[in-house]
This record gives structure tokens, C-alpha cells and sequence, in this order.
């Protein structure tokens, strides 16, 4: 992937030792475990995309690019959801992970640019599929009812691609029972979540309780080709040439 910059930052692929430690400092800082360890088997198949401005870290993520679905057995979803009804997948699978952000917040800039290199990636490794873990903050699933009711209402993925069970603590999203208060509901998604349900994604029809990490994921996945066209249009602009259009929302 060649670097995309747009004023002073810069998004790029991490290389080398003293970057990777740079990565892992900042990964430390934003999923904080007790063991205080962090890289994990993944890492070693990932691509490593961080953002930056100047000696600044702004963004990172990884990206592994698995040549069809029984390649996801590889990847850290599997640790969680039994992905063998993807194993028939015929494309390329990315599975995104660790996706943080630097304390405070950042510029909707940073975002642009962290999603236009995850575009990039995904269209030079022509993968049909984007998936990965979306968590919330908190294991416990009550804080998350209003949320997870409103997945279940209407984002549940399609019954022969939906991950089995497999992590010892799981929740079914229709436990949370129906939605109340939509705006609520809505004000309870993670951002990254919300980004990949902009986008046409669906979750799988339950959570998992992360106790290490204190958080609760769901397994998510992005159809690329189900991308709406204005959404697909504006995240290849900031892929190709970074525009002003914001896909942050």
C-alpha cells in the first residue's frame, strides 16, 4: 500500500522492529489487560496501518487478508465464533482488528485517511468481505441492552453465513429484548460499529463477554460489494485522491 497524506499526516504501513514497538505502546494504551500483554499470534499474518502526523501516532489498525473463507480459521475472530459457515467464501476475506485512535480524539481527517487506507487495502487485495470483532466498552451486557436490541431488530446477518458459538460467555442479541428508545439505541453503538453498519454490514446473532479486555463484541462483516454506492464512491476518493467528503459518520 503507498502512503496517503493529506496535509501534515500521513497514513502508512508500520515497518520494522522500532515501529512495532511504537504499535504495540499505543495498543497497550487503548486495550488495557492486566497481563499487560498485547501482541498476540495475529500479528506475525497482519499488515500493520498506523497514521500519523509527524513523530505523532493519530490511528492504527491491522489488516490479515485471507485468500477464501477457510483461511479465517487463522484469524482472531476465530478464537471467538465458530466461522466455518464462512469457509466456503470463494473471494478474498480481510479481517480488520485493534482499530484505536489516539487519547482525546482526533481530527475527522485522521478518520478519512485511516478508512481510505483500509479501502486501499481491501481493493488491492480485491476482497469480497471485511470483518471483525466491534466491541463495546463493558462486559456486562445490561449496559448494552438498548443497543444490542436494536441490532437484533434489524442487523442480524444472514442465517447461512452467521458464525456459530463458540466462547464460553456469550449473550443472544434477542435477549435484549425490543427496542425503546431508538435514539438511545442508536447513541449506544460504538463508532466503528456504526461505521460498518453505514456501510450495509451485519453483526452475528450474538455477543461475547471479553473479561480480559472488560468488552463485548460482536462478529461483523461488510458485503463490499453491498457498499452503497455513495458510501463506496467517497471512500475510494479518499483512497485515490483524499477529498473533503466525510465518511466518519
Amino acid at each position: 500500500m503507498e502512503p496517503l497524506r493529506k496535509g501534515g499526516m500521513v497514513a502508512r504501513l508500520a515497518q520494522g522492529a522500532a515501529e512495532m514497538n511504537r504499535v504495540m505502546a499505543f495498543r497497550r494504551a487503548a486495550f488495557p489487560r492486566a497481563s499487560g500483554e498485547e501482541e498476540d499470534a495475529q500479528d506475525q499474518l497482519s499488515a500493520h496501518v498506523i497514521v500519523e502526523a509527524g513523530p505523532e501516532m493519530l490511528a492504527y489498525f491491522r489488516v490479515m487478508l485471507f485468500g477464501w473463507g477457510a483461511g479465517l480459521a487463522q484469524g482472531y475472530a476465530a478464537r471467538f465464533y465458530d466461522v466455518g459457515p464462512l469457509s466456503g467464501y470463494a473471494r478474498p476475506i480481510a479481517e480488520m482488528g485493534r482499530f484505536c485512535v489516539a487519547p482525546g480524539g482526533v481530527h475527522p481527517d485522521v478518520l478519512r485517511l485511516a478508512w481510505g487506507a483500509m479501502t486501499k487495502v481491501v481493493d488491492e487485495g480485491q476482497a469480497g468481505l471485511i470483518v471483525g470483532c466491534s466491541s463495546f466498552r463493558g462486559a456486562g451486557w445490561e449496559a448494552h441492552r438498548a443497543a444490542l436490541a436494536l441490532l437484533a431488530e434489524g442487523f442480524v446477518g444472514p442465517a447461512e453465513h452467521l458464525p456459530g458459538r463458540k466462547a464460553v460467555e456469550v449473550v443472544e442479541l434477542a435477549a435484549a429484548g425490543p427496542v425503546g428508545d431508538r435514539k438511545a439505541a442508536l447513541a449506544g453503538l460504538p463508532p466503528l460499529l456504526r461505521t460498518y453498519l453505514g456501510m450495509g454490514g451485519w453483526v452475528s446473532d450474538h455477543a461475547v463477554a471479553d473479561r480480559e479486555l472488560d468488552t463485548l463484541h460482536v462478529f461483523t462483516c461488510v458485503e463490499v460489494d453491498r457498499v452503497p454506492a455513495a458510501r463506496a464512491a467517497s471512500l475510494r476518493a479518499v483512497a485515490g485522491q483524499v477529498s473533503t467528503v466525510d465518511i466518519s459518520r
